[in-house]
């Protein structure tokens, strides 16, 4: 496991904004793919807190992992849904000592501050917020300018409270840029064009994991699908040539079985006559 002291900081993920330098980053589900992040050189996780192991720690290795907090319908914690502040601060804690670097918070300002007040690293949510859709609905936001003042006056009262950064969803690449050079916070982009931050993505669009609506942002790298198209595909050969198998006899065969000494068979058969 590679040491805390090792890992990238929220000190180090500010330097890199700093000089200019571009952040990488994944959302992923499994240990594997941490472990392959890790491997190919990517900066920042994505891992909710329902994915978060000790197991995934240790597979994200050097990357600097964000931790996704419970919010609303989605995700337990303890059991019970997160829903004060003492709620929030009690699972980002539990996530710290598991090895969490920052967490993501879609909560209502007073508990993001509660968060940042404790010196927790925060990043929050601006633009296309998934948790508060029914206001916008599936769209880009930010491109009138009364929307894109909205989007503007959110990063501005995250600043205020100390938040250290915050996903910036599906606004025009102008007002990505624009937010992201007047801001200190890290602008985590995703659909929010080159001038973001991080260029942030989803591993199973990377790597094609899915044949479904993809975003527009999304970029598929490789076709996983057809690799698990192919490899169900040969589940279902092995399990109706075993199927087969039983059916004719011709398993198991003898190297499957257990073997016992004849005698050992005639004494246990005899010993039931007495």
């Amino acid at each position: 496991m590679v040491h805390k002291a090792n890992r990238p900081t929220v000190h180090d993920i500010r330097a890199m904004k700093a000089r200019g330098q571009k952040i990488s980053m994944l959302y992923v589900t499994t240990p594997e793919e941490a472990a392959a992040a890790d491997a190919a050189g990517i900066d920042m996780l994505s891992i909710e807190g329902r994915f978060f192991t000790p197991e995934m720690r240790e597979a994200a290795g050097r990357c600097f992992v964000q931790v996704g907090l419970p919010f609303g319908g989605w995700g337990k914690f303890e059991g019970r849904h997160l829903s004060t502040a003492e709620d929030y601060l009690r699972a980002a804690f539990h996530f710290t000592a598991m090895g969490g670097d920052c967490f993501y918070c879609a909560a209502s300002l007073d508990i993001q501050k509660v968060l940042c007040d404790n010196h927790v690293p925060v990043v929050a949510h601006v633009g296309l917020i998934p948790s508060y859709i029914t206001w916008t609905g599936w769209r880009a936001v930010g491109k009138t300018a009364t929307e894109a003042r909205a989007v503007w006056n959110h990063v501005k009262q995250l600043e205020a409270i100390g938040c250290f950064g915050a996903e910036l969803e599906v606004v025009p690449d102008r007002l990505g840029a624009f937010i992201s050079q007047n801001t200190p916070m890290i602008m985590l982009g995703m659909g929010a064009g080159p001038g973001a931050d991080a260029q942030y993505l989803f591993a199973e669009d990377v790597l094609g994991c899915t044949d479904g609506h993809k975003p527009r942002h999304a970029k598929t790298y490789r076709n996983f699908a057809a690799e698990y198209a192919r490899l169900q595909a040969e589940r279902i050969a092995a399990f109706r040539e075993f199927v087969a198998d039983v059916n004719t006899g011709a398993y198991p065969q003898p190297q499957h079985n257990v073997a016992m000494p004849a005698e050992e068979f005639d004494a246990f058969t005899a010993g039931l006559a007495t």
